[in-house]
């Protein structure tokens, strides 16, 4: 499985941005698809997940109400819509595919995409 994730940018806080993951390969091994995120200095943490199905879905605290996660399968794409973004948003976003039907299986997530830097400026 080979992930590419794209959208990144620089943005004002307060706006808007939405990142995409593209999956290829053997995308039918697929449980869950997440969205990980690095800050400056801070450790790489679990932003938003979904199932396959796109019934299940799991949002960090930090992000909740801000944040959409959502998939289409025709295209194999997984999106994040970030709102409302903050300078505490400012990472690299990783997104990450899992064969474990837990999203929240941090250790499960065993394919990775390049990252794509998020910059929110004050």
């Amino acid at each position: 499985v080979q992930l590419q994730a794209s959208g990144g940018g620089l943005v004002q806080a307060g706006g808007s941005l939405r990142l995409s993951c593209a999956a290829s390969g053997r995308t039918g091994r697929i449980d869950s698809t997440g969205w990980f995120r690095q800050g400056p200095g801070k450790e790489r943490e679990l932003v938003a997940a979904i199932s396959w199905s796109g019934s299940s879905t799991y949002y960090a605290d930090s992000v909740k109400g801000r944040f959409t996660i959502s998939r289409d399968n025709v295209e194999n794409t997984v999106n994040l819509q970030m709102n409302s973004l903050q300078p505490e948003d400012t990472a690299v976003y990783y997104c990450a595919a899992s064969r474990a039907y837990s999203l929240v299986a941090t250790t499960a997530y065993e394919y990775w995409g390049r990252g794509t830097l998020v910059t929110v400026s004050s």
